[in-house]
């Protein structure tokens, strides 16, 4: 079966064609770890792990790669208010963002390298774009020329008057010209840094990714995946340092990103105090697999919107199915409707029409269908949380209010009923004695 990808790059949907069919190499922009993720921030991962389930279910070998940012300015910013070492904060966040994720169905990336542990990799290709022509030092920063990459601007489509006005660095005075991007950053004392030959500094953001894609996978590769939102200027800086940098000038070769999140039609703001974050829902009893089956109904490439509506119709959904295959022996195969609709660049809201209709026509090919969505990952008493109970120990409570009701003592009779409902266990009386079921 053929894989089709839109490509940010070509602007088009095309047959994937892998440099090496028997590993697929995939790179994927990470967190940067100095709060809580929110629902925006899950989308990426959520949809670049169902690609992986459908890249491993077609290939021999997939690298998965995404990466912590730990080292920027907001995370010092983070760490001052809290009065914390910065690997406090980071270390922290990691592991809340990484569970997070788990409880979405998102499996842990092959690879999630840090970018503290490649600055040394991060300073070598600085000093190889200077050698090129292709970057500068002044005052202690070195900035990417951006007149040096004819390309430039190429995947996010924006023309020179758009670049100068998207740049995040206001134009300063030891830029050459108001697009260039920075590479390397003078540290004060008080902040992290590592000695260069440019003086004591930290990397920009951009240059992480280009060095940490390069240590895993290699000068070119398949996938570099993201949020919209990265497309400028973040990949297309990415694109610009790794091709002058790369001897073969070329990086990934298919660019694929993910829309934007709204709720409730609106855009997520701190002001209209809609931001929705993963752990606070996940802590307030929201299922992790409805929040990932509501993100993928909507195509990836489109906006989402986050409404409670559509929450517990996912949930509804996911009730069903676990009665469904809790009734019905599985099989071991993937329903092709299901494999054909993702592989025709995620068709996930074609692929929900068929898993609906393989839940009524076909239910014995419905859990390993899927799992390529990345649900009914759970048992069906761990989705209904349903407690393990020691049937014996259920029937002495029975026998002690079976007692209790015999002495009369209504009120501990139904004290005990309370406590089987809630352990999950629902009684019945009838002229041959007490029966129990789960609830």
């Amino acid at each position: 079966m053929t894989l089709k990808i839109y490509n940010s790059l070509s602007r088009a949907k095309e047959d994937f064609v892998p440099i090496d069919p028997n590993h697929i190499k995939m790179y994927v922009c990470g967190p940067t770890v100095y709060s809580y993720a929110h629902i925006g921030n899950a989308r990426p991962p959520i949809v670049f792990d169902t690609l992986k389930r459908v890249l491993s279910h077609l290939y021999p070998k997939v690298t998965h790669v995404a990466n912590i940012t730990d080292i920027e300015d907001k995370i010092i910013e983070a760490a001052k208010k809290a009065g914390e070492p910065i690997s406090i904060i980071t270390e922290k966040y990691t592991d809340i963002y990484n569970q997070d994720m788990a409880s979405l169905g998102v499996s842990k990336p092959t690879i999630q390298p840090k970018a503290t542990d490649h600055v040394e990799g991060m300073i070598a290709m600085i000093e190889t774009l200077i050698t090129n022509n292709n970057a500068y030092e002044k005052d202690g920063h070195v900035l990417f020329h951006v007149p040096s990459y004819d390309d430039y601007g190429h995947l996010s489509g924006r023309n020179r008057e758009d670049q100068i006005a998207g740049a995040r660095v206001e134009v300063a005075p030891y830029k050459r010209d108001p697009a260039d991007f920075i590479l390397w950053k003078p540290s004060t004392d008080d902040q992290p840094g590592w000695d260069s030959p440019w003086g004591r500094g930290r990397p920009g953001w951009h240059i992480e990714c280009s060095v940490m894609a390069k240590a895993f996978l290699g000068d070119v590769f398949d996938i570099h995946g993201g949020g919209i939102d990265l497309t400028f200027p973040h990949h297309e800086n990415e694109i610009a340092q790794s091709c002058c940098a790369n001897d073969g000038g070329q990086f990934a070769r298919y660019w694929v990103h993910n829309g934007f999140v709204t709720v409730e039609g609106e855009k997520m703001s701190k002001s209209i105090g809609n931001v929705l974050l993963v752990h606070d829902l996940i802590r307030d009893g929201m299922k992790g697999e409805a929040i990932r089956l509501a993100m993928l109904s909507t195509h990836y490439r489109q906006p989402f919107d986050w409404t409670a509506n559509l929450l517990d119709q996912s949930k509804k959904t996911l009730d069903k199915w676990y009665r469904i295959i809790n009734d019905t022996s599985q099989n071991d195969d993937v329903d092709d409707t299901v494999l054909s609709a993702l592989s025709d660049d995620l068709n996930t809201p074609l692929a929900l029409s068929h898993l609906h209709d393989i839940a009524k026509n076909r239910p014995e090919f419905l859990k390993s269908s899927a799992t390529l969505f990345g649900v009914l990952n759970h048992s069906y008493d761990e989705w209904f949380e349903i407690m393990t109970i020691d049937a014996g120990h259920i029937d002495d409570l029975i026998a002690q209010r079976n007692q209790a009701r015999a002495d009369k003592d209504f009120a501990k009779a139904d004290q005990i009923r309370d406590q089987l409902k809630d352990m999950a266990i629902d009684i019945h009386d009838g002229p041959d004695g007490t029966s129990w079921t789960k609830l």
